[in-house]
Formats: C-alpha cells, sequence, structure tokens
C-alpha cells in the first residue's frame, strides 16, 4: 500500500549531523535502503522535515520504514495510507455505496 511518511528531525540532533558534515550522507543512505517512491524536504514549524511516498506492503514493514530515521536521526515519523486518483476511481463503487446507506 502506497503510504505518506512524514519526518521531523529535531534541530539539536540535525545540527549536529550537520557539523559532523554527516546529515547528507546518513539520510541517502536511509533513502537508499527504503526505496521511496518520491522525497520532498522542506522546514516545518523550525525543523527539518521530509515527506517521503513509500510502498509498505504489509503492516510489519513499518519498523524498516520508521526504525532508521528514529535511531540514526531521532526523528518524529508519522505514517498515512494515501491514493493515486486511479485508486480513488476504483473505490467509487464503494463511495457509491456509502453515500447510499449513509448519504442524506
Amino acid at each position: 500500500m502506497r503510504m505518506l511518511l512524514k519526518v521531523q528531525i529535531p534541530n539539536e540532533r540535525g545540527n549536529q549531523l550537520v557539523r559532523e558534515g554527516k546529515l547528507g550522507a546518513t539520510l541517502q543512505a536511509i533513502l537508499g535502503e527504503i526505496k521511496p517512491e518520491a522525497v520532498y524536504f522542506y522546514a516545518e514549524h523550525g525543523e527539518r522535515t521530509g515527506l517521503l511516498v513509500v510502498d509498505l506492503p504489509q503492516a510489519a514493514d513499518i519498523p524498516r520504514m520508521a526504525e532508521p530515521f528514529f535511531l540514526a536521526l531521532g526523528a518524529k515519523v508519522d505514517l498515512w495510507p494515501c491514493m493515486l486518483p486511479a485508486d480513488l476511481d476504483r473505490a467509487e463503487p464503494d463511495l457509491l455505496r456509502a453515500a447510499k446507506t449513509h448519504g442524506q
């Protein structure tokens, strides 16, 4: 299942890795392991933040995706299922069924 994974790196740990010249290499190593479809970095609430699109075939894969960020970066990690437009198209019969059952 396609998931949106958000990683927030605490400033103290991020700054330490920057000073040591290791932030980029650490991120590249993790990204090489988890192989995201897409990665975007930005600042959110004053912290280095990454937004990744990853494939999570089963719930047991959550540690494989999250633990490297926890251990190497002390990061906060959030994970949400997400869909492509084609996924939404395939879900349309369920949407219609819900609308008939629960809609007003």
